[in-house]
């Protein structure tokens, strides 16, 4: 009973998360997936493809377009430093101000370390470094 609960709630997911399909959601349905089959099965399968697609469609690349308009962007005078190593998937630390893109406002960047950053203003969460 209990398998057969994890599975219609995984396709329910499935079916909610198809609206937004992109490459990143593909990529990571297809990792969640053999992830959870390797763990749990075929039921691991079904929970893991659809927690690596949500995954995969928060870490989906920026368009050309928000990387450009943030190599242009001029380098503060004060340089922003943080102990932390900035990595794709984690967020900056709240000390860190984030710039909102004006042309998508999905996207939000920073300059932390010496390196330009472009982020998901709604939870901080680094989706692009740009060296």
């Amino acid at each position: 009973m209990n398998k057969k609960l994890i599975v219609a709630g995984a396709v329910l997911l499935g079916f909610a998360t198809a609206a937004s399909a992109q490459e990143g959601t593909v990529n990571g349905a297809a990792g969640g997936a053999v992830t959870g089959a390797i763990v749990g099965g075929p039921v691991g399968a079904a929970v893991g493809g659809v927690a690596g697609a949500v995954v995969g469609t928060v870490l989906a690349p920026p368009p050309r377009e928000v990387v450009t308009y943030v190599e242009q962007q001029p380098i503060p005078e004060e340089e922003v430093v943080v102990r932390e190593k900035i990595v794709v998937g984690k967020p900056l630390p709240e000390t860190v101000r984030v710039v909102p893109i004006p042309e998508d406002p999905k996207y939000a960047y920073a300059v932390v370390n010496k390196q330009r950053v472009i982020v998901d203003p709604s939870n901080r969460t680094v989706v692009r470094v740009i060296n």
